[in-house]
């Protein structure tokens, strides 16, 4: 442990972050160096005024290329990279070339026939974004893939807790909702166990994937148990578009299960913070009162926090690739 700690200062963040690969692709078989040093290198972008001279990358070509639709991960990215001198070129393929049947091996060639330096991807099937780092001559960033994994989202949610809390390890964190159809939970679950923090999953059964204890969190089925002392409340939405119909509750009935109220978060830490990825259903997963509740939500840190860490995920990528 000392040892990590030393490695861990020695690294300054005002230094770029030298990865194990030149993509970004999951939160899981990352190690506790590698996760801090971005969150640290974060943490320094978040703390430079907008204007400040961070152009590292004049010339560097970035490709925003997303199959699904997102507003907040899209523009995160775009800011981020444009404020390290970046070129952005934002593809949309949702309604172009995949509607014509045109194979995600043949996206794949076109795109590489563009010379990026870096592919952006969010796509709606798990894997999507490997198969690109196996075919495309550039970096790639997973921006969320299907059920698999979300592991940008995952690092701004751990810097805006370290920013608001100052740690990780040891705090007792419960991510309530839809785990089973959630790649933001499941970036989060590798994330925050690998940083020594004790994970707790909420969910109804039909939305709680079988064996999800192996991976050292715990679970239930009861959320005023699942919250109970808890540090940090993480809430998710219900992803109806991922649900074969018969695990869709009633937005009513969830909410008096599973929706965060006052009654409910008495229950955990008398400190304890409020997060939400977003979008937000105000009125199923969380009461409007404490969704805008600036003592304890981090929802719109959360946000703000987006730009810096995917300036960090750049940067250490570009820095890596050149390393190798």
């Amino acid at each position: 442990m000392n040892d990590l700690l030393n490695k861990i200062q020695k690294n300054t963040s005002t230094s770029p972050v030298k990865l194990s690969s030149h993509h970004l692709l999951s939160i899981e078989g990352m190690d506790k160096l590698e996760i801090q040093s971005l969150i640290d290198r974060a943490d320094f972008f978040a703390n430079l005024d907008k204007h400040s001279d961070t152009k590292f990358l004049q010339g560097y070509v970035v490709l925003n290329v997303f199959f699904e639709n997102s507003t907040r991960t899209r523009v995160s990215f775009e800011l981020a990279a444009r404020r390290l001198g970046a070129e952005v070129i934002n593809i949309s393929l949702i309604n172009s070339s995949i509607k014509k049947g045109e194979s995600l091996l043949d996206t794949a060639s076109t795109l590489n026939a563009m010379k990026p330096d870096l592919l952006i991807v969010r796509h709606p099937h798990s894997g999507a974004p490997i198969l690109f780092a196996n075919y495309l001559n550039c970096s790639i960033i997973n921006a969320g893939d299907g059920r698999h994994e979300h592991p940008t989202q995952a690092l701004l949610d751990a810097l805006t807790i370290k920013r608001r809390i100052g740690y990780l390890e040891g705090l007792k964190i419960s991510i309530c909702g839809d785990i089973a159809n959630s790649r933001v939970a499941r970036s989060n679950i590798h994330l925050l166990t690998i940083m020594g923090a004790e994970v707790r999953c909420v969910a109804p059964p039909t939305l709680m994937p079988s064996g999800l204890e192996k991976l050292g969190v715990k679970c239930f089925y009861n959320m005023k148990e699942g919250i109970k002392n808890s540090d940090v409340v993480m809430l998710l939405r219900l992803q109806n578009e991922r649900m074969s119909g018969t695990e869709n509750p009633s937005e009513r009935e969830y909410f008096k299960f599973f929706g965060l109220d006052e009654t409910k978060l008495s229950l955990a830490n008398s400190n304890a913070v409020i997060m939400h990825p977003g979008p937000m259903n105000r009125g199923v997963e969380i009461a409007s009162a404490l969704a805008d509740d600036t003592n304890r939500s981090l929802i719109k840190t959360q946000v703000e926090m987006g730009v810096a860490v995917r300036m960090s995920i750049i940067e250490a990528l570009n820095y890596t690739k050149h390393q190798i």
